[in-house]
């Protein structure tokens, strides 16, 4: 094991998954990955979401190495190639339909935090307007401007990074209402909310150049937005000649059950932001936007890596691989078996709060029961505890959300009915074990 602890001496305190996850991984097939021991782990993690077909998918490395074999440029900053060309023509045809019909797509430096700050530019140069709305739970990268739309305040307090002029607005948390309630019109005060904050001359915030929004909270902790509560926020946004931002960083491209979580709802964004899955693996991401937005110059956003051809390539292998064998309904139909099989196991252990999501997107709050509080008190020491305990069972996952406290399910695309009871089993293992230290976990079994 030098490799590891070389890198352990070595890297940055600022490492998230190789702190938890103290491992030499070697080799990774499908949703099965291996170690330098041969120890075999399910990942339930997919390279947080960017794995739309697990590890190594046949077709997807097939024509990566066909490319890399030619003369084709592997880089090419904004220029045209056949790798563009086809991405963009493959993208597209996946679209909804009114967007497909009247877009622009710009090519970013390959990460989705850099995607996100193409829109905020964008917004911002098209309305000349500077503030920006954002969510409390939301989370849409690293670098400057993304982190000020971040609600999680961790990575960026104390730094000088809280920029001025965004302005967090309540999402729809209906496990723990943000206006103190069940839950039950948890939608409906939040578009109240937005519109008194929005209409109200004397409330203190400026009109926003836009609103930026997640279809399905990730990081925030797999917490979904209703399709009548994200109609309403669109509506909304074009009564008041707002932009509306979907970052569908983490569900672009099917994780949700539908190709993008927008079709939830059936509403059409101004800019639509993509990065992870549409790689194939590699680093990827565009904005899509309304192209009457489209009325910025050259240079006013560009990178050097933007032309990546081979994520490009890998890109159209597993769109078409995703499109051919039906993943996107097979995200659904696992998703549902996933989550019935979560709510099963819930019956018998009391610590799991809540279970939500949508398609291959689940999170499980983990809490710990509180006479005044409806929903229980998020526990995040012990959601850590069930996570290592899933490790060392062969299961790897994350957690994420309010204090840690809600484990992230996001398996490949391609999942197997048999796979998704091999993950239940070694779930509800590492559930068993954790018990064996904190016997008030269980419940008798309805």
């Amino acid at each position: 094991m030098e490799a590891l602890s070389y890198l352990e001496n070595v890297e940055s305190n600022a490492r998230t998954y190789a702190q938890t996850f103290q491992r030499l991984f070697v080799s990774g097939k499908g949703m099965r990955i291996r170690d330098a021991s041969g120890q075999e782990y399910l990942d339930c993690l997919s390279n947080a979401g960017t794995l739309a077909l697990g590890h190594n998918p046949p077709e997807v490395r097939d024509a990566v190495m066909a490319f890399l074999g030619s003369d084709h440029l592997q880089q090419a900053l904004d220029l045209a190639t056949p790798a563009k060309h086809a991405f963009v023509q493959e993208l597209f045809s996946m679209l909804p339909a009114k967007m497909r019909e009247a877009s622009k797509i710009l090519f970013c430096g390959p990460s989705g935090s850099d995607a996100v700050e193409a829109a905020i530019k964008l917004a911002r140069h098209y309305t000349r307007r500077s503030p920006l709305m954002a969510f409390h739970g939301g989370y849409h990268g690293m670098t400057a401007g993304a982190l000020s739309a971040m609600g999680k305040l961790s990575p960026k307090s104390g730094d000088g990074l809280i920029a001025q002029g965004t302005h967090f607005l309540p999402f729809p948390y209906r496990f723990r209402c943000p206006f103190g309630t069940a839950g039950e019109h948890t939608d409906q005060l939040s578009i109240d909310y937005i519109r008194t904050v929005l209409s109200d001359p004397e409330g203190g915030v400026a009109k926003p150049a836009a609103v930026i929004v997640e279809v399905v909270q990730g990081e925030g902790g797999c917490i979904p937005a209703s399709a009548q509560w994200l109609r309403a926020l669109r509506e909304i946004t074009l009564e008041q000649d707002i932009l509306m931002i979907v970052d569908e960083v983490q569900t672009g491209l099917g994780r949700t059950g539908t190709t993008f979580a927008i079709e939830h709802a059936g509403i059409v964004p101004d800019i639509l932001v993509l990065s992870k899955a549409i790689g194939g693996g590699y680093p990827l991401a565009v904005v899509v936007y309304a192209e009457h937005l489209d009325t910025w110059g050259p240079g006013m956003h560009a990178g050097t890596f933007r032309g990546n051809q081979v994520a490009m390539v890998a890109g159209v292998a597993t769109m078409q691989q995703i499109r051919r064998d039906n993943l996107v309904a097979n995200a659904a139909r696992m998703g549902e078996l996933l989550q019935s099989g979560l709510r099963d196991i819930a019956r018998r252990f009391a610590c799991m709060g809540d279970i939500r999501g949508r398609g291959l997107m689940i999170g499980v709050e983990i809490t710990r029961p509180a006479a005044n509080q409806r929903a229980g008190q998020a526990d995040g020491a012990l959601a850590h505890a069930i996570k290592l305990n899933c490790f060392d069972n062969g299961l790897m996952m994350e957690t994420g959300g309010r204090h840690g406290a809600v484990l992230r399910f996001l398996p490949p695309l391609s999942i197997t009915e048999a796979e998704v009871g091999m993950v239940l089993d070694r779930f509800e293992h590492a559930l068993a074990k954790t018990h064996e230290t904190r016997p008030h976990l269980t419940r008798e079994a309805v």
